[in-house]
């Protein structure tokens, strides 16, 4: 497949278009449409211009997002349900690479100047938990629970998106795009799972961009989640003896479930098998399993650095769709992440 074939296949699937509504939105036929895809012919100027137009993107973009930022990224790492619709999922990962070419074209114009970075960790040299820590102390961080936490991700240049995946069964995709990694979480989570989520693909960008054959590399991320935001040298003796109101007053310390605490005393070793199923068992009675208290009552989680950088560029005297067309859309009406709304310029 040539890269211009693989950019529009990957922008139309991300959209949740067929060939057919594509076809039939930019003007041309579907065969003619397929041949681009499959890379047995170039589609004339006029025709790149419908289809880049339908797509919401630049022609240029289409033309150099694959040649310039890599070919479509299959590797992406997902936190999703075994039940998660293969439709969604693929929709999800294309979504992925869109904002990986879209944010790689706006990085070619605009350096982003981190206070921190994502390390690699190899987890044959350091267990998951190890690299947990060790992320925390490269950062800085405070001991105990991490307040902020898409701050922090933030200000290690990784960008953070939210927004509506359609399905609950998938929490967060992620993946590296040049020296910025990137991680899109679903904006329909409570905020206990979406911080989960978070730290978990933080643990696979942190440990799993070679990943070696036989690695559990979803257990690993949860391991390392769980370390991150509930510090086994911190918590483990609140974990003992739990009951519902201390793992209430937990969870909203904490920003985690209940579920994710009982999970980390177990992991920990401070729960039994037999206190675990017991603490499940009430959990249910309670109708806890699927609707927990207090999940409203920690904060949101808000990204903030696409739109600070939006903000920079319209300081410097450009307008929205100048913005627009820097980061490879076709007009700041289809910019969907660079847009500055709602911050004052830096």
């Amino acid at each position: 497949m040539n890269r211009v074939g693989e950019v529009i296949e990957t922008a139309r699937r991300a959209r949740g278009l067929t060939q057919s509504e594509l076809a039939s939105v930019a003007g041309v036929t579907q065969a003619a449409l397929s041949r681009y895809e499959n890379g047995l012919r170039d589609p004339e100027e006029d025709a790149l211009e419908r289809v880049a137009e339908a797509l919401g993107v630049t022609p240029t973009f289409l033309e150099h997002a694959g040649r310039k930022h890599g070919g479509m990224a299959v590797e992406a790492h997902m936190r999703r349900r075994a039940t998660a619709p293969p439709g969604v999922w693929r929709r999800l990962e294309a979504q992925l690479n869109m904002y990986r070419w879209h944010a790689s074209h706006l990085f070619e114009e605009v350096t982003v100047n981190a206070e921190q970075h994502v390390p690699f960790i190899d987890v044959l040299e350091a267990d998951p938990e190890d690299a947990a820590r060790l992320v925390r102390a490269q950062w800085r961080m405070p001991i105990g629970p991490v307040r902020d936490l898409v701050g922090w991700l933030e200000s290690a240049g990784c960008l953070v998106f939210v927004e509506d995946f359609g399905s609950p069964r998938v929490d967060g995709v992620s993946q590296w795009i040049g020296d910025h990694p990137v991680i899109l979480v679903n904006a329909n989570a409570p905020a206990d799972r979406m911080r989960l989520t978070l730290a978990h693909e933080l643990g696979h960008l942190v440990m799993h961009t070679g990943v070696t054959a036989g690695q559990d590399v979803e257990a690993e991320a949860q391991v390392f989640a769980g370390e991150f935001l509930v510090p086994a040298s911190v918590v483990k003796p609140a974990l003992r003896n739990l009951k519902p109101a201390q793992l209430l007053a937990l969870k909203l310390e904490y920003g985690v479930s209940m579920q994710a605490l009982v999970e980390r005393a177990f992991h920990l070793g401070v729960l039994s098998p037999v206190e675990r199923t017991r603490i499940y068992k009430l959990f249910s009675a309670r109708g806890w399993r699927t609707s927990e208290p207090g999940s409203e009552d920690i904060p949101a989680e808000h990204p903030k650095l696409s739109s600070t950088i939006a903000e920079s560029l319209l300081s410097r005297g450009l307008n929205a769709d100048e913005v627009a067309t820097i980061a490879g859309f076709a007009s700041a009406s289809d910019n969907a992440l660079f847009t500055g709304r709602g911050l004052r310029a830096v």
